[in-house]
């Protein structure tokens, strides 16, 4: 009986530690939901929810269920270039919401898959175009 109190304790405390680490990561301005696919093995499968939080010059992707308190991706907007945008398609539909955008970009020669909302986009979109006086701007490739 007791290990089962400690084991229910100890599940408890792992999810408030996930909770904690959430707030922690969206108190501030600046963060959208967000899902980054990072598996291409088997088509339209590999996505993973998490946390995008704008930080300068760099959107750093915080996975949802993790303990760890650094980013797992980083992505910098000045090496970023929208390739195209969809709707999610066949077994992305259970992993996304409906009414998300996957935007397939190319950082730093990586081919890079995201999902957010529509109504998100409209921001993000924004934010990479927004890009300093007096460097070189990020192309967006046609839609």
């Amino acid at each position: 009986m007791e290990l089962i109190g400690i084991g229910v304790f100890a599940l408890l405390l792992g999810l408030a530690l996930l909770f904690l680490r959430r707030g922690f990561i969206a108190r501030s301005v600046g963060t959208i939901e967000m899902s980054w696919r990072l598996n291409t093995v088997v088509p339209g499968r590999g996505w993973s929810p998490g946390i995008g939080r704008f930080m300068g010059d760099d959107l750093r992707w915080y996975r949802m269920f993790s303990f760890s308190p650094r980013p797992r991706r980083t992505l910098s907007r000045r090496a970023l270039m929208i390739e195209s945008r969809r709707v999610p398609d066949g077994p992305e539909c259970l992993a996304l919401a409906p009414d998300w955008m996957i935007l397939r970009c190319v950082s730093d020669d990586t081919l890079v898959e995201i999902a957010m909302a529509e109504s998100t986009l409209a921001g993000f979109l924004s934010w990479i175009e927004a890009v300093p006086p007096g460097t070189v701007s990020t192309r967006m490739a046609a839609q």
